[in-house]
């Protein structure tokens, strides 16, 4: 897969990496701990009339990569399977309201991002 996480002391980064940056038109976000409203893992199933503004979609090969708009909300999407996919909903971070990406283990990345915004609030 072309993706990489970085757990950094205030941020969390996800770097998109060879051919899905291209078809995302981004190669990275850095989300600050504070803004994670909510992290979960669950399946995704995007509406019929989301937006691609920009980004690149596949429907009938389930591949999403870049940013939809649905509605008034703002979706950075990154995935290529009907998988569990991990799910941040955001808070007071530019325009996304929500950013669905997979990974290979995203237990692992569920627990840790879980740890760090923890060890903020105390």
């Amino acid at each position: 897969m072309g993706r990489v996480v970085r757990f950094n002391k205030e941020d969390f980064n996800l770097k998109l990496t060879g051919v899905l940056s291209l078809f995302a038109l981004k190669w990275q976000l850095k989300i600050p701990y504070t803004a994670i409203k909510s992290i979960y893992i669950d399946e995704f199933e995007p509406p019929m009339w989301m937006l691609r503004m920009p980004g690149t979609t596949i429907a009938p090969l389930n591949i999403y990569e870049g940013s939809f708009k649905f509605g008034d909300e703002w979706y950075f999407l990154s995935y290529e399977h009907k998988v569990p996919l991990i799910h941040l909903e955001l808070e007071g971070f530019g325009k996304y309201k929500y950013v669905i990406f997979e990974l290979e283990n995203p237990r692992a990345v569920l627990i840790e991002l879980r740890k760090r915004i923890r060890e903020l609030d105390e």
